[in-house]
């Protein structure tokens, strides 16, 4: 019966280590962002620059349908500026009194509009592969920013000896498997940012990848403050009922 229970916990084990250890992907370079840790808050003007980098790079092959243009008021847009963005796309609406859907500029109270009308059209531009919407892609991959940041600057010329990359794919360290539909996005000066701050390929990187979170965790600065202030307020009500039993207790003691 012993021997029954140990080899039936081994296998036990194995059938839970063996996809743990499949599922492992390239170990991740640890980055410093600004928004982690309990007091951790984004920096509005990384995020206007990722938002730069997303509007003149990223959004010409991958949509982010979950963010409406009025969200960019956070960023420190105005509302005509957010208005002005937003008028640079068309959006199909109606039906009109004729019954006939048209075309508009979008409004703030749109979501961002994406690329391409559908999937097919968007594997038909991009060799069959359908690029991933950019909503929740810090959330959605194991590792979130820094595994965004991994993907976007561990690019390689050329893949180490004996490893064979597909034609129309490109060697990654990152992604698993290492072989991507996706060529080498960002590039040294590839913006010029309104701000002035130089565009490395790996400033770019995280100013890209701090955007992709607030648009994934758009209430992350609320929570944290809202979360300090209750420590607070559970410090201060230990305090003052510590004080009060004490009173209470006085004349017993």
């Amino acid at each position: 019966m012993r021997k029954f229970l140990t080899s039936t916990l081994a296998a036990a084990l194995m059938a839970v280590a063996v996809p743990a250890l499949a599922s492992e992907g390239p170990k991740l370079e640890h980055q410093t962002w600004a928004w982690n840790g309990p007091f951790g808050q984004y920096d509005k003007a990384q995020l206007r620059r990722g938002f730069q980098v997303f509007r003149e790079v990223c959004s010409n092959c991958h949509s982010m349908k979950l963010v409406a243009y009025r969200n960019l008021e956070y960023l420190g847009f105005s509302d005509d500026e957010v208005k002005a963005i937003a008028a640079e796309k068309q959006v199909q609406d109606g039906p009109n009194d004729q019954g006939d859907m048209y075309q508009r500029p979008a409004r703030p109270s749109d979501r961002i509009v994406p690329p391409f009308p559908n999937d097919q059209a968007a594997r038909a531009s991009n060799n069959g592969a359908l690029p991933p919407d950019l909503s929740l892609m810090n959330k959605a991959r194991a590792g979130g920013p820094d595994y965004v940041y991994g993907i976007l600057t561990n690019f390689k010329d050329n893949p180490p000896e004996g490893v064979t990359i597909p034609d129309g794919m490109y060697y990654n360290e990152t992604f698993p498997g290492h072989a991507i539909a996706m060529p080498p996005p960002i590039a040294d000066d590839l913006v010029t940012y309104a701000d002035g701050t130089k565009a490395t390929k790996e400033q770019i990187a995280k100013d890209t990848v701090a955007f992709l979170n607030w648009a994934a965790e758009p209430e992350l600065d609320q929570r944290h403050s809202l979360g300090i202030k209750a420590l607070i307020f559970v410090f201060v009500m230990t305090v003052l009922f510590y004080a009060l039993k004490r009173k209470i207790w006085a004349d017993v003691h």
